[in-house]
């Protein structure tokens, strides 16, 4: 009898576990990072400004390894044993922690050395992000894919709640202590990887030049709308509301709230979006998922805005924890359409586009935010973006009715076949 629910089956639990602890570690250690940086540049005579804008530089850092590795990161997802790309990027990720809790411990940290591992890190999500993305469709079968989806979802948002707490509150008590814990969650992500066993590997044609296969996978997104939609507004939405870059300028110098505080900002948003994963794993989304989606962005939008003008921390946590949320509603529909839509011999190569768009949106975005504030200040860069994202999505409803026309998440004629 096939399995009814994703847990049933084990390298699911397994890849669930991987996914959990690995967010928990990363989102504990990128929120220290961006607080480092910022203190760091303000200790050293910066204007809030000026500091604002080493918080864009570290998004920019991250930003580019992905933006110039998205076509072989994809390749090699298609090509490669996914597990063993899995596995290579979380190793590499505890030499991150583990350097970045050696330099804490020693008083010696840097904004030098927190761009470099930056950078790193970059790499790191740059192979991990195609691959992960690719290997869940392989591990359960395709009419349980959405809920698998939307619970490997809450593994992702799960770690985006804790880890931030995790950080913030280990940061404050012994300031190495946050990124040691990093490291030994990423170990725990590392054993679990490893405990996946072997799988079904899609047929690639390997008498094609790689080059081409690379290109492959940008054409199949570009000629597919409704990817290209789904693909694009997370893309443009995200980018221009990125709210939560600068979490360590409402933290200290808006909201004086101090690490504590910071760690709970943090973890508001991924309450939000964790609440809607744990909906949607229970009661998966089955109709107008389209129009649903778009909705949900303009919602995200209106939320941000509210957090843009707040100076009282439980109105600050309520919009972001809003943001959160419809931030998850649209994620669980977007990566649905992308999956299904989308076949497995051409996933990694699709999930590196995909990739990318997010990185884009969110590290850039980072880059955009903390530049802008920059300019103009933190108050009306987070009004702006927020309005911004609403702009955009209205624009989404003329320009592509595909997505607003998508009235489930099943293709017509069946699953998708590579060209």
């Amino acid at each position: 009898m096939p399995a009814r629910s994703p847990f049933a089956i084990a390298n699911f639990r397994y890849y669930w576990t991987a996914r959990l602890a690995a967010m928990l570690g990363q989102s504990a250690m990128m929120l220290i990072v961006g607080w480092q940086v910022y203190n760091l540049a303000r200790e050293s005579g910066m204007s809030p400004a000026a500091a604002a804008a080493q918080l864009g530089l570290v998004g920019l850092i991250q930003f580019v390894p992905l933006f110039a590795l998205t076509p072989v990161t994809g390749w090699t997802a298609d090509r490669v044993d996914r597990r063993w790309i899995a596995r290579a990027t979380i190793a590499l990720q505890i030499l991150c922690a583990a350097l970045l809790a050696w330099f804490t411990a020693a008083g010696t940290m840097s904004l030098a050395a927190l761009f470099v591992v930056a950078g790193l890190l970059g790499v790191a999500r740059a192979f991990s992000g195609p691959a992960l993305s690719a290997l869940a469709p392989n591990l359960v079968p395709r009419e349980i894919l959405p809920t698998a989806i939307a619970l490997s979802s809450i593994a992702w948002q799960a770690g985006l709640i804790g880890g931030p707490a995790l950080g913030g509150y280990l940061y404050a008590w012994v300031p190495e202590s946050a990124y040691l814990a990093s490291a030994g969650l990423f170990g725990l992500s590392l054993l679990c990887l490893l405990l996946i066993g072997p799988l079904s590997r899609p047929e690639v044609d390997r008498g094609r030049h790689p080059l081409r296969q690379m290109i492959d996978g940008l054409a199949y997104v570009r000629t597919n709308r409704l990817v290209l939609a789904a693909i694009t507004l997370d893309l443009f939405a995200v980018f221009l509301a990125g709210a939560t870059a600068l979490l360590p300028v409402y933290a200290r110098d808006i909201l004086a709230v101090g690490p504590e505080g910071l760690a709970q900002l943090g973890a508001a948003p991924a309450v939000g979006a964790a609440i809607t994963a744990l909906w949607f794993s229970f009661r998966p989304l089955r109709t107008d998922v389209g129009t649903k989606m778009l909705g949900a962005v303009i919602a995200f939008g209106l939320a941000t805005i509210a957090f843009g003008f707040s100076t009282w921390m439980p109105l600050s946590l309520a919009a972001l924890l809003v943001v959160g949320a419809a931030d998850m509603f649209s994620v669980y529909v977007r990566q649905s359409l992308i999956q299904l839509h989308t076949p497995d011999a051409m996933r990694g190569r699709v999930g590196a586009v995909s990739m990318l768009t997010i990185s884009a949106s969110n590290e850039l975005g980072e880059a955009e935010s903390g530049f802008l504030a920059a300019l103009i200040g933190p108050v009306a860069a987070v009004v702006a973006g927020g309005a911004g994202a609403i702009a955009i999505t209205l624009a989404y409803l003329r320009w592509f009715p595909e997505l607003r026309l998508a009235r489930s998440f099943d293709p017509p004629g069946g699953a998708p076949r590579a060209s």
